[in-house]
């Protein structure tokens, strides 16, 4: 009996520890290193001002390893300002007149050298223990042409500001210490005619894998639907960075979403040779697959394990979903076989108080925000977005066209649409790929025909199960248009569509684009002197179409997929029809910050599937009694009475895809509609007319992310009866304890308030550098009178074989100000053993935290000019070839900013948050001159 318990005990044991090494962790690892990146702006053509970078004899294309200036792995940058990623320094600048009408008119970018270079570093540790993996920085996007450097090592220069990338820096580590990163961006080319941003805009990881593992988005799933199962194809492609020579194993594993194995395949092959790569192909059957929709957006995991003489080495995650997608030149669009209009909006990628720079929680809110105004698909408009971005589709049910940034033939082209299709090809959200938009060069002509028929081919080679598009504006008769394969029209005011159809009836066609419309959110009449276009729905210029009648047109044509309206957000440049001083678009069914515009109840009452009863406008016009007001109603009830206190003004038959209209004296009170379904009363709203503000309130947006750390919120006033105030304009200031501000918004076209208010760091230079030499190698304590005539330029001719047992250095430096606000530091860089410092005649001690740092008392220091002194005992060449460093450091004036604030803009603001790591609640308070104050904890 006790011989069969201890055999059970063994054989127990035995399965236990088999078991745990099946489930050995993976050498992969991918670490976000988005916190503590030191950041300061260089400068496009003053090399000076671009801290000395590329000056050096060899440069860092001379010879491996001379990065210089900040490039240099030991380039001390204590006196950059801290920050964390992601970061967009366009949107903390100023506007100005001078600044690119298509770009927002920021003083960043192009023309403005000085704001046109950012460099980052950051200092990471790598263990001893990572010696033999293999290490690289992978970057998801940084705006624009950007140079970067590891340990002093040039990577390489990547010219997109879209495209991510990566770096490996395995030979580079320093194993078991620091490690410097560093990125140099140039945003002073603009690649788009839209805000772009500037800097280190989406997530940078340090990834560390085995020699033998899966490559660089080396994973591609496709699935075949045969009758309620599911064949799944797994390519997968291997390399091999090492010298490993033998088999490997590869283990193919499918999850459903409640993390149930739904599939298993494994095979074991030979691992390709040194510095190759194979591509290994698995099918794996799935029963009774849940489909990927717009309703259900049913998602999968595969688990691509490689393992070497029974230990795993690598294992690599790729979400995907089963469903099916086809274009019919007869019926449209089909998902998983079943009729589904497109009902589309094209968008940028910057937001209110943001700009490019988004928390991956917006991009989920941003995504909400569409399909609660009935949409289901994305245009990426005009180049491949940040991985984020396609992830909330995948999660949310949201269909996408992914974009390629630039038409072409060559390297620079192809490779950018071959990475772009084989890091997103596997989102399920993705129905279609787009080569191009609006190339009016090219469009209509042989060059358009040629180029749309290598990029076409190009594209199926990589991912076949997908169509191509392209959006098109300037005619639909020939060149692009008579090639590819899914006919993009931009605007039916731009050509035929009927007969373009009648001419290629085997091509199937959407509308890319319609729309362009002008509306400001809140306004309802149109005044040019103030850059305010009404918000009725109206014929934006003679050759466009109002929102109504373009859906009106794709929706009666069974034969078009549907349509993508321009835009579903507003976005900052091309404030078409205006220019300075409106800074934003007017085309967006949503401004900037997602606050709906009245078009946006238009949309919801044909696109979604709820009832709908929106009045516009709203009922406060004070000293407009007795005036004529062009009431409309939006919804999809089949009748709807209007009221104005009580008394009827008629009740109307709703016509698909249509709106009601009424002509309205003002009078104040209340404005009531109900809508009618069958005969029978669904639905009543009403617009009154309110009292002055009197309250703030602060509420959370229900199209957050559940428990994130990044809240948005929306700022308004009520009158004494709670009722909102849509014209009030009150400024609001902010406060936050337990988090941070991001960014303010209002949707203000006009609004040149700042986005960010954030502490301004100046870095002044010493000057005038000047030295005599000591006699005793005991420094002063107090400040001497050193004889006028003795100061010579330092450093200049030393003789670093007999120098003094001590010298004494003078420099100057300029402070614009003085303010007692100001925190103002010395940045000591070493240039002696032993070092007393003084400023203008007072002695100064290093700081507790690093002693080469000198916090400089307002009480000392004065207005304009500056005097330093220091006295050291000097540093000694170990060899004759030392270069010594001749710069005694520099000055650092940080002007704390004036509180967070913001006006309301038609009685709406938004705000939004992130809570600190570790801190439980985090509470944000609102106060303005006459209004009660407000707080919200969440």
């Amino acid at each position: 009996m006790k011989i069969i318990f201890f055999k059970r005990i063994l054989l127990f044991l035995i399965f236990l520890i088999s078991g745990l090494a099946s489930a050995q962790k993976s050498e992969r690892e991918l670490i976000l290193i988005d916190k503590d990146w030191q950041f300061s702006f260089g400068h496009l053509y003053d090399t000076e001002k671009d801290f000395g970078h590329a000056a050096g004899y060899f440069s860092y294309l001379t010879k491996t390893g001379f990065g210089d200036g900040p490039a240099a792995k030991d380039f001390d940058d204590r006196a950059w300002r801290k920050l964390d990623l992601p970061h967009d320094w366009a949107v903390e600048q100023e506007f100005s007149e001078k600044g690119s009408f298509s770009h927002g008119f920021k003083t960043a970018g192009k023309g403005f050298p000085e704001k046109s270079i950012g460099w980052y570093r950051k200092k990471i540790n790598i263990p001893e223990t990572d010696n033999g993996k293999i290490i690289s920085l992978k970057f998801d996007g940084v705006f624009r042409n950007s140079k970067v450097f590891f340990n002093g090592y040039y990577l390489g220069t990547e010219q997109s500001g879209y495209n991510g990338f990566e770096y490996d820096v395995t030979a580079y580590v320093n194993y078991g210490g620091e490690n410097t990163i560093v990125v140099r961006a140039d945003a002073s080319m603009e690649e788009g005619w839209f805000y772009e941003g500037a800097g280190i805009y989406r997530h940078v990881y340090l990834q560390k894998t085995n020699p033998v593992h899966v490559a660089v988005n080396g994973t591609y799933v496709t699935s075949e639907l045969k009758n309620n199962d599911a064949d799944v194809i797994a390519d997968v492609t291997i390399e091999n960075k090492g010298n490993y020579k033998g088999s490997i194993e590869i283990i193919q594993t499918i999850f459903n979403a409640e993390n149930k194995q739904a599939a298993n395949f494994s095979e074991s092959i030979q691992a390709p040779e040194f510095y190759k790569t194979i591509t290994h192909s698995s099918k794996l059957y799935v029963e009774h697959p849940l489909l990927w929709s717009i309703e259900s957006p049913n998602l999968y995991r595969l688990v691509t394990q490689i393992k070497q003489n029974g230990k795993t080495i690598d294992s690599y995650e790729t979400t995907f979903g089963i469903r099916t997608i086809e274009f019919d030149p007869e019926k449209g669009f089909f998902l998983n076989g079943k009729p589904l209009k497109l009902k589309g909006t094209n968008n940028h990628q910057d937001h209110a108080g943001i700009g490019t720079a988004l928390p991956d929680d917006i991009q989920y809110y941003r995504i909400k925000k569409l399909k609660e105004m009935g949409s289901n698909a994305y245009r990426c408009s005009h180049h491949s977005p940040t991985p984020e971005l396609l992830k909330a589709c995948d999660e949310l049910g949201m269909l996408v066209i992914d974009e390629t940034r630039l038409m072409g033939i060559n390297d620079y082209h192809l490779n950018d649409l071959k990475r772009m299709m084989e890091r997103d090809r596997n989102h399920p959200s993705i129905f279609c790929w787009s080569v191009g938009n609006e190339e009016w060069n090219i469009e209509g002509n042989i060059v358009g025909e040629r180029i749309t028929n290598v990029m076409q081919n190009y594209a199926k080679n990589i991912d076949p199960t997908r169509p191509v598009t392209v959006g098109i504006s300037s005619g639909f008769k020939s060149g692009i248009s008579s090639v590819v394969e899914i006919m993009g029209y931009n605007y039916l005011g731009n050509g035929d569509i009927d007969a373009h159809r009648n001419q290629f009836k085997n091509q199937p066609g959407m509308g890319t684009e319609e729309g362009s419309t002008f509306a400001t959110r809140g306004i309802y009449f149109t005044d040019d002197a103030k850059h305010y276009q009404s918000a009725y729905d109206r014929k934006p210029r003679p050759t466009f179409y109002s929102i109504e009648e373009g859906w009106k047109f794709y929706a009666e044509r069974p034969y078009l997929a549907g349509m993508f309206i321009w835009t579903g957000f507003d976005y900052r440049g091309e404030p078409t029809p205006y220019g300075w001083p409106s800074v934003t678009s007017y085309f967006g069914m949503m401004d900037v910050c997602g606050f709906p515009k009245d078009n946006v109840f238009y949309l919801k009452s044909w696109w979604g599937n709820k009832p709908v009863l929106h009045i516009m406008p709203h009922w406060n016009w004070s000293g407009m009694e007795g005036r004529e007001i062009d009431v409309w109603v939006h919804s999809n009830c089949d009748e709807v009475e209007l009221f104005l206190n009580k008394k009827s003004l008629g009740k109307k038959k709703m016509e698909q895809n249509s709106h009601l209209e009424w002509k309205v004296n003002y009078m104040p009170g209340t404005l009531e509609a109900i809508g009618y379904k069958n005969g029978k009363k669904v639905l009543t709203e009403i617009q009154k007319t309110t009292g002055k503000a009197e309250n703030i309130k602060l509420s959370v947006d229900k199209e957050n992310v559940q428990n994130s750390k990044v809240t948005v919120v929306t700022v308004e006033v009520t009158d004494k009866n709670d009722l909102h105030v849509p014209t009030a304009s009150d400024e609001i200031t902010f406060s936050i304890k337990g988090g941070k501000i991001l960014g303010v918004g209002n949707g203000d076209p006009i609004s040149l308030e700042k986005d960010q208010f954030l502490d301004a760091l100046s870095l002044v230079q010493i000057t005038n550098f000047q030295e005599q030499k000591g006699t005793t190698v005991t420094l002063p304590q107090e400040l001497q009178n050193y004889p006028e005539n003795d100061w010579k330029t330092a450093f200049k001719d030393r003789d670093y074989k007999n120098q003094a047992s001590s010298y004494i250095y003078k420099g100057e430096f300029e402070l614009k100000n003085n303010l007692a606000s100001n925190i103002v530091s010395f940045f000591y860089k070493k240039i002696g053993v032993e070092t007393v410092v003084f400023i203008n005649g007072n002695k100064v001690n290093a700081s507790t935290e690093d002693p080469q740092k000198y916090i400089l008392d307002s009480v000392i220091l004065k207005e304009g000019k500056n005097t330093i002194h220091i006295a050291v005992t000097p540093l000694q060449k170990i060899k004759d070839w030392d270069v010594m460093n001749t710069n005694p450091g520099v000055i650092q004036v940080i002007t704390p900013d004036e509180p967070w604030k913001r006006k309301l803009f038609n009685g709406y603001a938004q705000i939004i948050i992130q809570k600190e790591e570790n801190v439980g609640e985090v509470v944000l308070s609102a106060s303005a001159k006459g209004l009660r104050a407000s707080s919200l904890k969440n």
